[in-house]
């Protein structure tokens, strides 16, 4: 096993004025990861906390908060895209907040059997929650251009191409079993200059993730659930690490709040449909410099808030956020 290093909840002040919990206020911590802001929630107001996280470990190291907020903190195996089924199969039907901590954590990354880093050697494994197909999966039995596009897609790698038949061409001598033996194949390909800031496998395994355990479709329908959870002024927030999954927050809330603009201003109108959500700030709220140098990885971090309003849920529509075209699991290809 990995040594740990401690946990830091990013943006965890701002979350928490975003969520402004209240005492008999009940609210959803989609991404329970090490605890971080359901334990900031509990601290703050006499309130519940339904934590919910795919990663079977996540729950069991969490069983230690649980007894010391008895009563207060229900622990929840299952994914933040199924909130609204799970949450109303516990009873309830509305919450007062929900938060989102999304990507990779932390503690993740730095336990290197669980196939996520780059840096450190281990299965190439990447599933969130153990089940389902592998990174090992997709790099050693997608065809080129399936390859090709998830890197593209997901990994935002300008060398996609070239990757995924360095990937393929490795792999007739020999599978890939290991992280450093496909982070090796992708340095080559891509190279590294001394000056640059981040290793030349980190989009390509950023990519691998992405698409392994879905993480842009959980978000959608993560966020069409806090949708259909949340009670008139029950608040939302979302702290997110890059930008496709910063880009599907900002789209849904766009959409939500009323600001979409039509495309064409001579395209006819349409009617409007009232708005579910309210803002509370336009803009995306970044970590202060301090934060970031304290911990780095709040760097990339945006914390994206609203409020709900007392209109109707609105249809999931992926067109709107973007992901129609996007490689999805769910649609059983690559």
């Amino acid at each position: 096993m990995s040594e740990r290093v401690p946990h830091i909840p990013v943006m965890l002040a701002d979350v928490l004025e975003v969520l402004q919990p209240k005492d008999g206020g009940i609210y959803v911590d989609g991404t329970f990861g090490a605890g971080g802001y359901t334990k900031a929630i509990l601290g703050s107001a006499d309130c519940a906390v339904l934590a919910i996280d795919r990663d079977p470990s996540a729950i069991l190291r969490g069983r230690d908060l649980q007894s010391k907020f008895a009563g207060r903190l229900t622990l929840i195996e299952g994914c933040f895209g199924d909130m609204a089924r799970l949450v109303r199969e516990l009873g309830h039907e509305a919450v007062d907040g929900v938060v989102l901590d999304l990507g990779v954590s932390s503690m993740q990354i730095d336990e290197a059997e669980r196939g996520f880093s780059f840096q450190k050697d281990g299965p190439l494994d990447m599933r969130m929650s153990g089940q389902g197909v592998s990174a090992a999966d997709v790099v050693n039995t997608f065809d080129e251009s399936d390859l090709a596009r998830i890197i593209a897609v997901y990994g935002e790698e300008k060398r996609a191409r070239a990757v995924a038949r360095a990937i393929v061409k490795a792999r007739e001598a020999e599978r890939f079993e290991r992280t450093l033996a496909l982070a090796d194949t992708v340095a080559r390909v891509i190279g590294r200059r001394p000056q640059d800031r981040i290793h030349p496998a980190t989009r390509t395994f950023q990519a691998l993730r992405i698409y392994v355990n879905d993480e842009l479709g959980e978000l959608a329908r993560g966020l069409s659930g806090a949708e259909g959870l949340l009670r008139e002024g029950g608040r939302f927030a979302a702290v997110t690490f890059h930008s496709l999954e910063d880009r599907v927050v900002k789209r849904f809330l766009t959409a939500r709040t009323g600001r979409a603009a039509r495309a064409n201003r001579f395209m006819p109108e349409i009617e409007e449909v009232a708005p579910s959500f309210r803002e509370i700030e336009h803009k995306a709220r970044k970590a202060s410099e301090a934060e970031a140098d304290i911990n780095p990885r709040a760097r990339s971090a945006k914390l994206r808030a609203a409020e709900r309003t007392a209109a109707p849920v609105l249809p999931l529509d992926l067109a709107d956020l973007g992901l129609a075209r996007m490689p999805s699991i769910l649609e059983g290809q690559a």
